[in-house]
């Protein structure tokens, strides 16, 4: 639930919104999002996102580097020991894949969070951030795992007529890439620009720890050592430490296990597969280590986990009809 100063905030907000521009936003994605869930559209990278409830718990998930635009409702998102709280008219830049938990906070059948997904590509980054910074980019002071700022109205604009190529297969073929060329370029110019335009170069410390983060999700199920994943870095092990943490907010260990925990979650439910099987497969070598990590992970042993999940998209398909 919202506090009393949050409610104010979002007050403050509306009003400062252009509402004709983020109403047509809200309903485009409410048009292309025809039920509780995510969904990918033919516009490559983009994503929407639609939930009528208020969560009772944390849902884990897997971001790829991106920037979360929310147009109606408020989320929390949650990086290791970070927690950020998104609302209407917010950014959310992720500048490298983490392991998340999101809590929708806001939302109703009448008014359900809606918020879109919008995926960073560095080479594409690349090719803008001489451009926008023709002197050469500022200095980074510090990094964190995310960076939030509120969109400009150019932001809402541009994501809007983004929406609207979808109507018309001749205009997301022709015309969907440049207007995604000018929302970056929109991004790039914003306060998290600086953040941004990072993602884009090679010899970035945001680069040298996404070569570690490749490797980690290649081969998360195989033995890992800190120091093989500083030299892939091109970093000492202590400096490895530093920015990776800067990065994701765990430690790679920590990050590693998340993976596996995910993706035997993912084995369990898509496969129908044991425990017993999947543990060993995403790399375990301790059952019972396995099924004490992923309790405190996800809140339930797996076979009682994967049984609430199985009940849920039960009673989701039976309603999703009605809905």
């Amino acid at each position: 639930m919202l506090d009393k100063y949050c409610e104010e905030q979002l007050i403050i907000k509306e009003k400062a919104l252009n509402k004709t521009e983020i109403n047509r936003l809200i309903q485009l994605i409410y048009n292309y999002s025809p039920k509780n869930g995510t969904f990918s559209h033919s516009i490559p990278g983009l994503h929407t996102r639609r939930y009528s409830k208020i969560s009772k718990d944390w849902e884990k998930s897997f971001y790829v580097p991106s920037v979360i635009i929310v147009a109606q409702g408020v989320k929390a998102v949650r990086i290791g020991k970070e927690t950020f709280q998104i609302d209407k008219g917010c950014m959310l830049m992720l500048p490298v894949g983490v392991p998340v938990a999101l809590k929708t906070i806001q939302a109703s059948y009448e008014k359900p969070f809606l918020g879109i997904g919008l995926t960073l590509e560095p080479e594409k980054i690349a090719e803008f951030v001489q451009k926008v910074y023709p002197n050469g980019l500022p200095s980074v002071k510090t990094r964190n795992v995310g960076y939030t700022t509120d969109a400009d109205e150019g932001i809402i604009n541009s994501v809007t007529r983004l929406f609207e190529c979808l109507q018309n297969s001749s205009d997301t073929e022709l015309l969907a890439p440049i207007i995604k060329d000018e929302i970056l370029v929109r991004l790039l110019r914003s306060s998290i620009g600086i953040q941004i335009a990072e993602i884009g170069f090679a010899d970035s410390k945001v680069q040298h720890i996404a070569k570690a983060i490749q490797w980690l999700l290649s081969n998360f199920s195989m033995p890992m050592k800190v120091s093989d994943l500083a030299m892939i870095s091109n970093m000492s092990v202590s400096v490895f430490h530093k920015h990776f943490k800067e990065a994701t907010s765990m430690s790679p260990l920590q990050y590693q296990k998340i993976l596996r925990l995910q993706e035997a979650r993912h084995l369990m439910l898509s496969r129908k597969m044991d425990a017993a099987t999947a543990c060993q497969l995403v790399g375990y070598a301790s059952a019972s280590q396995f099924s004490r990590d992923y309790s405190s992970y996800f809140g339930n042993p797996p076979r009682k986990d994967i049984d609430i999940l199985y009940n849920q998209l039960k009673k989701f398909d039976e309603s999703k009809d009605t809905e």
